[in-house]
């Protein structure tokens, strides 16, 4: 889905441009595998901050912060060189006690791309014992003001819905929450149900549990919900059409043109 702005150098994905994903979410095996023993020490959150501090560039970060619209601090760093980055901090310590505590203290910083840092270091299909990673997250929710930290946060939230789908529980409490980016989680978290072809029973029943949300949301008049909503259902679209043209017809006369035009735009 296409935001309608251009990109920034080293800007995130636009809300709904659905990057390149490495899995699908609701693929079997996501439960766990064995936690890795650290091979180093990787650095305290004020170290990585320094670390990114070093490649930041002030052109770049003035251009990044007013294309995302933001107070925070920005350094201009490009979000291949912090995957980068986490990818290395993870070598250094990849255990789930170690990356959590990296992580929580790189998101108290407030800035940007710590915040970016901070989701990169959890994001992982297979994961044993996360629940300390899913708790982590899901504080940091409430606590998202923008698209483009919220859609990293998203990107590790859904392989942990993936590996409990009992999640969903919890994900549902945030569809009736006034805070814009909480309730635009409900539905960005839960993509991987929006993917497939061959569902079993369960995630169908978690697909058509989903879209029942999105029913809720297709009158909202935020722009980023109607946003959401429609990247659920233009992702759909690519495998159950039908069932696309379905919510539509019955729920488009709710929602805005723009959003109905974008959930149709693959199947006209």
């Amino acid at each position: 889905m296409s935001s309608g702005a251009a990109s920034a150098p080293g800007a995130a994905a636009a809300p709904g441009d659905d990057p390149a994903r490495p899995s699908d979410p609701i693929r079997p095996g996501a439960a766990g595998e064995l936690a890795p023993e650290p091979r180093g020490r990787a650095p305290d959150p004020g170290e990585a901050l320094a670390q990114l501090r070093a490649l930041g560039d002030p052109d770049r970060a003035a251009e990044s912060a007013r294309y995302h619209k933001t107070d925070r601090e920005v350094l201009g760093v490009p979000v291949p060189v912090i995957d980068g980055l986490a990818r290395d901090w993870r070598a250094l310590d990849p255990s789930v006690p170690g990356r959590v505590a990296l992580a929580s203290g790189l998101w108290e910083t407030g800035v940007f791309e710590a915040r970016i840092a901070a989701a990169k270091l959890l994001v992982q299909a297979r994961i044993k014992g996360d629940g300390p990673v899913w708790d982590l997250v899901v504080s940091w929710v409430p606590d998202c003001d923008g698209w483009a930290i919220s859609d990293h946060v998203a990107d590790v939230g859904k392989r942990r819905l993936a590996a409990d789908p009992a999640r969903l529980d919890e994900v549902e409490t945030w569809t009736t929450s006034s805070h814009l980016w909480t309730k635009r989680a409900a539905l960005v978290f839960t993509l991987g149900w929006s993917k497939g072809r061959h569902l079993s029973p369960e995630d169908h029943a978690r697909r058509e549990r989903i879209l029942g949300w999105a029913e809720g949301y297709a009158d909202d008049p935020e722009w980023f919900i109607q946003k959401a909503v429609a990247w659920w259902l233009r992702s759909l679209s690519k495998h159950d059409p039908d069932r696309v043209r379905a919510f539509v017809d019955a729920h488009g006369p709710r929602m805005k043109a723009f959003a109905r035009k974008e959930a149709l735009r693959l199947i006209g």
